[in-house]
């Protein structure tokens, strides 16, 4: 997240109605806004039957780019509730990070949404679909994770990868663990 240019289209996290996803991503492409919502596949089970379903990664939420002076025009769209932001200023999305989020939602991999994380081992996939992708490693019983977060919306998409095809990323420059805790805690 950073401080949006007034007049460049970037990346803003938008939150919507209640179940009004498709619907505002419809409203805007008919106001021509770029947009994005990604979605995974998940199954879910009646008391008759078993679907699939296609559903938001982040729930109440879509993206949309475009220049920050257009966020009264984007407002009042139908089913946009506000723009993410802080202090009643918006707060862009990072390119990288949506990005990010495309490649795992079309890579054909099992993506699912994931708890937002803060610490854990940041990776870099070497090789396969995701390759070139940076995200935290997991492991969840005999499953290896990655989990790519969006900062701004405190949620994160975890897709499931081979662990041979990843490679631990060096910590920042600027962070240090704390001393005496059994996780690493960065500052």
């Amino acid at each position: 997240m950073f401080e949006p240019n007034e007049i460049l289209p970037q990346w803003f996290a938008l939150t919507v109605k209640p179940n009004h996803e498709r619907a505002a991503v419809q409203a805007l492409g008919w106001k021509g806004w770029e947009t994005f919502l990604p979605l995974y596949r998940c199954r879910r089970r009646w008391s008759d039957r078993i679907k699939e379903l296609e559903l938001p990664l982040f729930a109440g939420y879509v993206f949309c780019r475009f220049p920050v002076r257009d966020k009264g025009r984007i407002l009042s769209t139908p089913s946009v509730v506000s723009v993410v932001g802080f202090a009643g200023k918006p707060v862009a999305v990072a390119d990288e990070e949506i990005e990010a989020v495309r490649k795992m939602t079309t890579s054909g991999l099992r993506v699912g949404p994931w708890p937002y994380l803060q610490v854990g081992q940041r990776v870099r996939i070497e090789a396969g679909p995701l390759c070139g992708l940076e995200g935290i490693l997991l492991q969840l019983k005999d499953t290896w994770r990655v989990v790519v977060s969006v900062e701004l919306l405190q949620r994160s998409v975890a897709a499931e990868v081979d662990r041979d095809v990843v490679s631990p990323l060096p910590a920042p420059a600027n962070r240090r663990p704390l001393a005496g805790q059994g996780v690493p805690v960065w500052v």
